[in-house]
């Protein structure tokens, strides 16, 4: 089995405070670095007057990841290096966050600084959705009519989806199954239709967006 990609479904935006500070995390997911340097900008354009706009960002999963932070002007390591730390342990790839501050007029220290802006991502990650990116496989079977209850059942127990459903002389079905359960449904519908229904490989997607 390989390794799970998780990554974030939606947008999500959380307020903390800290030393009357208030920070403003944004989360979201990106696919490529220009995509997280687009939601940066984004975000920063949105809070313009904000003192700072804290980002970080993982491109990727496991072994094969990009990863970058900034403090912006905050004191060095104190800002960006805590968040990137936050969603690196979170287990989630492709994922961006900014950190926006408005200064609340207490100095908060390194120490301080660093809590808060990691504070601040770890509350992002409580409310964020998460998705999966999966291998799939999109398959068409012909099937006769009586068939058609017992071929919706299979679908469902092999954790398929139908797409469509075309009712002519045969119903024609779209479905789209994980990679690794298509075989076993495959097998299933052969035996179902005594070796009559096959259901064909119309298209593969190595990144399939998957809500949790």
């Amino acid at each position: 089995m390989s390794e799970r990609r998780i990554i974030p479904a939606a947008e999500t935006r959380v307020e903390t405070r800290a030393g009357n500070s208030r920070f403003i995390a944004t989360l979201g997911p990106a696919f490529s670095v220009e995509e997280a340097k687009a939601f940066i900008s984004r975000v920063k354009t949105g809070f313009a007057d904000a003192t700072h706009n804290v980002p970080a960002y993982i491109i990727g999963h496991g072994q094969t990841t990009i990863a970058h932070c900034h403090d912006d002007g905050e004191p060095s390591g104190t800002a960006g290096r805590p968040m990137l730390a936050v969603l690196q342990g979170s287990g989630l790839g492709d994922v961006v966050a900014v950190v926006t501050r408005y200064f609340g007029g207490t100095k908060l220290g390194t120490g301080g600084l660093v809590r808060a802006y990691g504070d601040a991502v770890r509350e992002g990650l409580e409310a964020l959705p998460r998705a999966e990116k999966v291998a799939t496989v999109t398959v068409m079977a012909e099937i006769s009519y009586p068939l058609l209850e017992r071929a919706r059942l299979l679908v469902s127990s092999h954790g398929g989806v139908i797409l469509e459903e075309q009712f002519a002389a045969e119903i024609t079905l779209m479905i789209r199954f994980r990679s690794e359960e298509f075989p076993a449904f495959a097998a299933a519908l052969r035996e179902a239709s005594h070796g009559v229904a096959e259901a064909i490989v119309m298209e593969t997607n190595e990144a399939t967006i998957m809500p949790l």
